[in-house]
């Protein structure tokens, strides 16, 4: 269970895209034509969860309307009819990976389409880009954007208070945004469109994790950090005229507006020595209910308090349900059962031992009871049941000691939400999934109410290192932030359990033998016990491995191709080698510490690494090595490489920075020499997958820019010609860490995202998996094109709806525009991977620069949002010039 989320992996991260200049491209270079495009279905490789959610947003006005945040793996809508989670950020580029972290939700409760993200995840230098509200008309299927002058910190200390950023109930074009780093409190009149600093507000915050950390992560001043109106005291179509705001200052948490937010005071005899993690209030009753801490989360907490203030008469209350100092823990979650109000619940967040523990009382905060309490120590009594078939892993394979029991009720319990329309179902976030029950009020009956994970859908794990081994019982191996990894046997179902025996916090490696993959080796970090671990049945039991003095981390690990032997560059002490299963390391020569290991794919004693521009090549099972005489590589450690399945030698090289040797590069010969791809702008991973039909190489993919383009692409002849295999409303904001094809299903591709999980793609493409096992072929094309039209999402008054285009004619096109008439009054809002006009109910929609080429039985697909009112057909015909498509 981890504390530090994913630290690491951002440190690593943040490392190669702030990388020095390297030197000069090497002069060798290979042609590359211009870059085509290909239409591919996108699915998560299902854990379900795998990360922290500090924020759960219900709609007050429409019912069954929800949204969760997360630190790191973007924004998610709630779907009632399958009881899944829709991903919404998906969108967000490379160059603004930052976006994917969601320091604050609002939903709009008087236009329920409305939905606002801020979002940015650092607001240290490890962030590029400054933060941003987003805004969406179509709740989140579609985004607007402005930028902030300043940034936001998703991931930041802290991200768990809020919600910073709140509409106005009775006059919805009114946000107000609570910023961090000194920033003070914003204010947007014009529904999000621009903002402007309030410049009444008094204080900026003044609270610091850590004032002493010079990276500034734990320095950052945590700020504003939570907004609350009273809707009590305004009216429809006017700005509410009192307005709570709570900051991050120990002497001075919580403020308050009685102007619509003209001026400000701080609240008269407020408590003091505590920071106020969430402001709840009960406009009913005229309670504000209040939840602090000593510290800002979500990791760290050693004392709290809850008070509610009467805001007629302002008088402050004490109702924690435990004595302060009988607490070694902050509060938190808190919220208010909108049908009830008088029934308050709040968490114990930083419980980390033996659990942690939710509060409820059914009378404004004047007596509590708990979610468990001690029978005779260390024995328990639960009012619950917890139920995790669906999600077994969430044991994390232990079996602790009472009181401790497994699965836990959960730790950094941040966000805790009633139903405002349902007093049986609640949902609260943790640090590695999102909890929910439909029978809370057998709480206060004397049963027992089940708590299950409500889950399905959010994926937010960040993903170190993949990889699919030919044959086997496994399809896919995972190396993850805060959740070890997984063997999947089904992509589309939950893996029972972690790797355990030993269970890594983060793994940050993996290999398995390529003529004898039943053999599989992990490495990873853990607090205390061994770094290595072995499998000798594909994966599906480990143990581990002994290692040499002075491992402090993972770092990489390489199986030779018959498993005979590994290669390990871990963190803390040089690289070292082993026959066997590491019952003794030895150093080796000739290569410095840390450095990347590989193994070739053919030869069990040749080996393979890369330090600070060098390249590194053994022959004699990793007991000594040789820098190449390779130049133009990248100077920086920012690099993933590879050796192809099957031929001795031949290895492909990724990685580098802007405004150096930045590439992607190609070795036939063991390293010796290296050849640059021409046109490959930009890359940062690479790896292999079944080759296409009829072609004899394998086919390659990498998260690249060409072509000016960023994106997922593949190629079928040996990087000669790429093909674009994403588009621009599946992008995941960073992919650069691993990438790997699928070696029994052509066109398969498993990529890995920072905090959106696994995805994995299957193509369309002529000879296309399609999910089987490799082979097959399209229908014979009947005319010179068909369109598959989709409406995949539908509101009240809006839509989204994919358009595939496929050439079914024998000969390629050079550029396309497709044209249709919509017949019910249909208009289009945004539409992606497409130039596009309409007039009246007429809409043209034309390739962009890198899809316009599309081979014969190949297809290129783009999507829109849209409105619509009474009826939303499909449009009846779709034309190609003079051509009619075939629909279907």
């Amino acid at each position: 269970m981890r504390r530090t989320r994913v630290l690491t992996a951002v440190l690593a991260l943040a490392a190669g895209l702030l990388a020095g200049t390297p030197p000069a491209l090497a002069a060798h270079r290979t042609a590359v034509a211009p870059v085509a495009a290909d239409t591919y279905t996108w699915h998560n490789a299902r854990i379900d969860g795998g990360g922290f959610v500090p924020g759960i947003v219900f709609n007050r006005s429409e019912k069954n309307l929800v949204y969760a945040r997360t630190d790191i793996g973007g924004a998610y809508r709630w779907s009632e009819s399958t009881k899944t989670w829709t991903p919404l950020l998906d969108s967000v580029g490379w160059d603004e990976w930052g976006h994917t972290g969601v320091v604050s939700l609002a939903s709009d409760p008087v236009d329920p389409d409305r939905v606002y993200a801020a979002v940015g995840t650092y607001t240290n230098s490890w962030d590029p880009t400054d933060g941003a509200v987003l805004r969406s008309a179509d709740r989140g299927a579609s985004w607007q954007k402005t930028d902030l002058p300043f940034k936001l910190g998703g991931n930041m200390p802290g991200r768990g208070m809020g919600e910073r950023l709140a509409i106005d109930p009775n006059k919805d074009s009114v946000l107000y945004l609570g910023a961090p780093s000194g920033k003070g409190l914003w204010r947007s009149t014009d529904s999000g469109v621009t903002w402007s600093q309030v410049t009444g507000f008094p204080n900026v915050g003044n609270y610091a994790q850590d004032p002493t950390d010079t990276t500034g992560y734990a320095s950052d001043n945590q700020g504003v950090v939570w907004v609350t109106f009273d809707e009590s005291t305004g009216t429809a179509g006017s700005a509410t005229r009192t307005i709570y705001v709570g900051v991050a200052d120990k002497d001075n948490a919580v403020y308050r507006s009685t102007d619509a937010g003209a001026t400000w005071t701080r609240l008269a005899g407020q408590p003091t020595g505590y920071l106020a993690h969430k402001g709840v209030l009960d406009a009913r009753n005229g309670y504000l209910y209040l939840a602090y801490s000593d510290t800002g989360g979500p990791y760290d907490g050693g004392k709290g308090r809850l008070w509610r203030y009467a805001t007629a008469t302002g008088t402050w209350t004490d109702i924690s349900p435990v004595a302060e100092a009988d607490t070694s823990y902050g509060f938190s979650g808190l919220t208010v059962d909108r049908q009830h109000p008088g029934t308050v619940m709040a968490t114990a967040y930083s419980s980390w031992w033996p659990d942690t523990q939710i509060f409820r009382s059914t009378d404004s905060g004047a007596t509590w009871t708990k979610a468990w309490d001690y029978t005779a120590y260390p024995n328990r009594s639960n009012r619950y049941t917890i139920d995790v078939s669906s999600s077994p892993w969430l044991t994390f394979g232990a079996n602790p000691s009472l009181p401790e029991q497994s699965p836990k009720l959960g730790w950094m319990t941040e966000s805790l939400e009633i139903d405002p329309f349902d007093s049986d179902r609640m949902m609260y976030g943790t640090g590695a999934t999102l909890y929910g029950t439909e029978d809370l009020t057998k709480w206060d009956s004397g049963g027992r109410f089940t708590v299950r994970p409500m889950v399905q859908g959010l994926e937010e794990t960040s993903v170190d290192d993949l990889a699919a081994p030919p044959s086997g019982g496994a399809r896919l191996f995972s190396a993850l932030g805060d959740v070890g990894g997984f063997r999947h046997t089904d992509l589309t179902k939950v893996p029972a359990m972690m790797y355990t025996s030993p269970t890594f916090t983060t793994t940050t490696s993996l290999d398995f033998a390529e003529s004898n993959p039943d053999t599989v080796v992990r490495v990873g970090d853990l607090d205390s016990g061994p770094h290595i671990a072995f499998s000798t049945d594909n994966g599906a039991d480990w143990f581990a491995g002994t290692e040499p003095s002075g491992v402090s981390g993972g770092g990489t690990v390489a199986a030779a191709s018959d498993g005979s032997r590994f290669v390990w560059g871990p963190a803390g002490t040089g690289v070292r080698y082993t026959t066997g299963f590491g019952s003794s390391w030895s150093a080796s020569s000739g290569i410095p510490a840390g450095a990347l290991v590989e193994s070739d794919r053919v030869d069990p004693k040749t080996f393979y690494g890369f330090k600070s521009g060098k390249f590194y090549v053994s022959s004699d099972g990793g007991a000594t090595f040789k820098a190449s005489a390779a130049t133009g590589l990248p100077s920086g450690d920012s690099v993933r490489f590879k050796a192809l399945p099957g031929t001795k030698g031949d290895v492909w090289l990724a990685g580098g920075a802007a405004g150096g040797a930045y590439g992607l590069w190609h070795s036939t010969d063991g390293g010796a020499t290296f050849a640059k791809l021409a046109g490959v702008d930009q890359a940062d991973t690479i790896g292999f997958g079944k080759a296409a039909p009829g072609a004899s190489y394998q086919t390659l993919y990498t998260s690249a820019e060409i072509g000016g383009v960023r994106g997922i692409f593949r190629s079928t002849d040996r990087g000669s010609t790429w093909t674009r295999i994403n588009d621009d409303a599946h992008q995941w904001g960073w992919t650069g860490a691993a990438i790997t094809g699928d070696p029994r299903v052509y066109g398969r591709v498993y990529v890995s995202t920072n905090g959106r999980g696994v995805i994995y793609g299957d193509t369309s493409d002529t000879g296309g998996g399609g999910g089987g096992d490799g082979g097959g072929t399209d229908p014979t094309p009947s005319g010179a094109c068909s369109v598959a039209y989709t409406v995949t999402n539908q509101w009240t008054g809006g839509f989204q709806a994919d358009v595939r285009l496929t050439n079914t004619g024998a000969a390629a096109w050079s550029g396309w525009s497709l044209g249709w008439s919509f017949p019910n009054g249909q208009t289009v809002g945004g539409l992606w991977n497409a130039d596009w006009a309409q007039s009246g109910a007429a809409v043209t929609a034309g390739n962009v620069s890198w899809n316009g080429t599309v081979a014969p039985g190949a297809s290129v697909s783009f999507g829109f949002t849209g409105t619509w009112s009474g009826t939303n057909a499909a449009p009846a015909a779709f034309t190609l010039g003079d051509r009619t498509c075939a629909v279907g």
